[in-house]
């Protein structure tokens, strides 16, 4: 019998982690007594976007050839930070970023006037002003879309929704200020401009990100939508407006609610009326949203939409 069998080994202490006693032979830079010019060309080496790791190479990441990654990575970071706050479904606000709130309102156009009365012939400052006046007169959906975000987020009825917008000024500030607040999350889908910009200050800072392609900030605008709302707004507002109905109209997405907050106005910028006289959309297709003058009305159809379709906002929670 070995005299060893019986032996216990010894158990060696955990290396640690991060640090060695001895170094490894390239954790020394090559020294100047063996090559004069080695430290200098190692430097160079180490400089050298080659040498440059590939996540943090942002000239590598730019590239056309890198744009698969780009468009997975613009998906990917929002749609876990969603999952991790468990935000199962929304509802989605747009409108102008010019229509600000009453107060601020009537300065722009006090400033306006005054500028006039220093040049009173001046057409451009007339025009000026007239533009002013219209946006203070639409002044009022800045508190309307800030009541909608209060009424979302209290959730009507046991209703639980998440206002979502695309996190800037104007009617977004508005709707995310109304879940401000009530304390209640809300979120912003921010876009990368070649200006700078600011996301509102009412967006939950955990829920706030800013895309580079509108494409996949569409994509998360509609995911988990229940319901969209479009105050009075220009390019961008129309642009998110068409795309849902499109989808919608296809039968790409699921039939969700669409209302649009300010019939007179939208009844001048988008008239489908017309069209569906003109024969290039089919007259259900006149059907696919609706008017409504305040939040209540809008958040209170939006809950009786849900109910006739057999899928009622009240107590559940449910992604598109």
């Amino acid at each position: 019998m070995s005299k060893h069998r019986n032996h216990t080994p010894r158990i060696p202490q955990p290396a640690h982690p991060e640090r060695r006693d001895e170094p490894l032979p390239w954790q020394n830079p090559k020294p100047s007594e063996d090559d004069l010019d080695a430290p200098a060309r190692q430097r160079e080496i180490m400089e050298s976007p080659s040498y440059r790791e590939s996540v943090a190479d942002a000239d590598f990441l730019r590239l056309d050839a890198t744009r698969g990654v780009r468009l997975q990575i613009d998906y990917a970071k929002p749609e876990l930070l969603l999952e991790q706050h468990e935000i199962e479904h929304t509802i989605v606000v747009f409108g102008s970023t010019r229509i600000v709130e009453p107060a601020e309102a009537a300065r722009a156009l006090s400033v306006a006037k005054s500028k006039l009365e220093a040049n009173p012939t001046n057409e451009d400052m007339m025009a000026r002003v007239a533009r002013a006046e219209r946006i203070a007169a639409k002044s009022r959906y800045y508190e309307e879309a800030r009541m909608l975000g209060r009424l979302v987020s209290q959730g009507s009825d046991g209703a639980c929704s998440v206002v979502l917008t695309g996190g800037g000024p104007g009617i977004m500030e508005a709707a995310n200020r109304g879940a401000f607040d009530v304390g209640a999350k809300s979120v912003g889908l921010n876009i990368s401009l070649p200006h700078e910009q600011y996301p509102n200050p009412y967006i939950t800072p955990d829920l706030c990100f800013r895309f580079h392609y509108f494409a996949l900030r569409k994509l998360h605008f509609l995911k988990r939508a229940r319901a969209l709302v479009a105050f009075p707004g220009g390019y961008g507002t129309m642009d998110e407006l068409f795309e849902t109905l499109t989808l919608i109209q296809t039968r790409k997405i699921k039939p969700v609610p669409v209302v649009l907050i300010g019939e007179e106005y939208w009844r001048r910028a988008f008239d489908v009326d017309f069209m569906v006289d003109e024969g290039t959309v089919d007259p259900e297709d006149r059907d696919l949203f609706w008017f409504a003058e305040s939040a209540q009305d809008a958040w209170q159809g939006i809950l009786d939409w849900h109910e006739a379709s057999g899928q009622p906002l009240r107590g559940r929670k449910h992604a598109i």
